[in-house]
């Protein structure tokens, strides 16, 4: 029978762990190496070190002794950049010669816990007070996508806001929305108003004719049942549209 201690997995440093073949520890360069990595995150946070050395800090967990320097910059080479990475698809991220489960797993759970915690400084907020917030999670969420997404934030007659659920998704230039089911699904949540976003993966956020037209669509619909649409955000690579703001809503 296996013992208690037997079964107890390790959660010291991995760097520091025995190989489990049996087989000899990290070299000393790679510990070396990480060590002061380690050492300047601590000190000088994010700012002190570029995307690729970053994902050099995520791929320790995922790939304990070797030295993952090399495929930090080719993921970094091939997506762009940290974000282009964590955002990227599994089955994307799998074709990259050295990303295996562990690391895929990895790389989505810290993208998973970044939308969690921009979730977390908007949900339940009042949406004026906290639009940075609010701008900051839509980027977070959706700026790196490589398909296009639909996305409403419910509101209450306060303004806070209630829920947030992508409501499509699509291809690199399109994705269906039907008005009839955004009203629904806004009675159902007992929403007073809404708050339209979606993405362009192109990186540029001007709206196409089609855009407008469902806008609008969505608008007049809402408009039957009392209900208000402030504002539909579409999300570029690196800033965000406002139809509201343009005069186009």
């Amino acid at each position: 029978m296996t013992g208690f201690q037997d079964t107890l997995p390790i959660f010291g440093d991995p760097d520091e762990a025995a190989c489990p073949s049996g087989g000899a520890r990290q070299p000393s360069y790679l510990r070396d190496h990480r060590a002061r990595l380690r050492d300047r995150f601590r000190t000088g946070g994010a700012a002190a070190l570029p995307d690729y050395e970053m994902l050099e800090l995520l791929l320790f967990r995922s790939i304990p002794r070797q030295d993952v320097k090399p495929l930090a910059r080719a993921l970094i080479d091939h997506f762009g950049d940290l974000n282009g990475v964590l955002s990227a698809t599994p089955d994307r991220l799998g074709r990259i010669k050295g990303v295996g489960d562990a690391v895929i797993t990895d790389l989505k759970l810290v993208e998973a816990a970044t939308h969690r915690m921009a979730r977390g400084r908007v949900m339940q907020r009042h949406v004026v007070s906290s639009w940075d917030a609010l701008l900051d999670y839509c980027h977070t969420v959706m700026s790196h996508r490589d398909t296009e997404q639909f996305r409403i934030l419910f509101l209450d007659t306060r303004n806070t806001l209630i829920a947030d659920e992508a409501q499509a998704s699509g291809t690199i230039d399109h994705v269906p929305v039907y008005p009839r089911e955004v009203v629904k699904r806004a009675l159902e949540l007992n929403a007073a108003s809404l708050i339209l976003v979606h993405n362009h993966p192109s990186g540029d956020p001007t709206p196409s004719d089609a855009d407008i037209a469902m806008t609008r669509q969505i608008a007049a619909a809402a408009e039957t049942m009392r209900i208000t649409v402030h504002d539909h955000l579409i999300i570029g690579k690196s800033r965000e549209l406002s139809f509201r703001a343009e005069g186009l809503l």
